[in-house]
């Protein structure tokens, strides 16, 4: 029997592509409440949050979207209990090595979003491995805020502008919010225009805080590990009908 041809992307989350978000960014929440649930160990919700990044990264470099950034370890997680950490990061060295031929196959371009200091060698290793493959990708951008907190973000931004100040490359008062934004994890990516949050959290977590200022919140109730396409192209359609004001007067 002949196969069915693949369903048009953009027709299947109905949407039309001057409407799609540029940047999405997501907060995955839930792992731990998932595994929970089931009576099982946190680390089992991360592990099996697995085919959740998996189908958001493919759908997303599928539909065009320029820009993705999965919120995947905040400063603060380094709080949680030693062993959940060091299963965490494990498994972020295993992912690393095990998707980057996916990550080749769709085009898709890595970049970190955090500090390194302080991740395990094994995630350096395999991190680096991937962002230098990947490099001169041009599709899907996908950032891993990994080692992320974003008034660090902030504060490692100023210290560079303070140090450029002193050097006499810029003088104090040239210093303007696309002056800082240059100096940003993000320096040269598009502001994100969807945030997605799941486990109907309506936290920002110290995410992107400089770079979400405009940008439109979407809550999902689905626990990450569960947290498929079609709850992707519904955070989509979502955003779609919203109207952007930026702070101006709407139609």
């Amino acid at each position: 029997m002949p196969t069915q041809p693949p369903l048009d992307p953009l027709a299947e989350v109905g949407v039309p592509r001057e409407a799609l978000p540029r940047h999405i960014a997501v907060i995955m929440d839930g792992n731990g409440r998932w595994a929970t649930q089931r009576g099982l160990p946190r680390i089992e919700g991360h592990r099996n949050a697995e085919t959740a990044v998996r189908e958001t990264i493919t759908t997303c470099a599928r539909l065009g979207i320029e820009c993705l950034t999965l919120y995947s370890f905040s400063l603060e997680n380094w709080k949680r209990p030693k062993a959940e950490v060091d299963g965490l990061m494990a498994l972020y060295a295993q992912y690393l090595a095990q998707e980057r031929p996916e990550i080749m196959d769709n085009n898709i371009r890595v970049r970190q979003l955090g500090r390194r200091e302080g991740l395990p060698p094994a995630v350096l290793r395999e991190l680096d491995l991937t962002l230098s493959a990947s490099a001169n990708n041009r599709g899907l951008t996908l950032c891993l805020a990994l080692n992320y907190g974003s008034r660090d973000e902030i504060v490692d931004a100023v210290r560079r502008l303070a140090e450029r100040v002193r050097r006499g490359e810029v003088q104090s008062g040239e210093i303007d919010d696309r002056t800082l934004s240059a100096e940003l994890y993000t320096a040269g990516l598009p502001d994100p225009d969807l945030v997605i949050r799941t486990a109907s959290e309506m936290r920002i977590s110290n995410f992107l805080l400089w770079q979400i200022s405009y940008a439109e919140l979407f809550v999902s109730p689905v626990l990450w590990p569960d947290f498929r396409k079609a709850d992707l192209h519904t955070a989509i359609r979502t955003f779609a009908k919203r109207e952007r004001r930026f702070g101006a007067i709407g139609r």
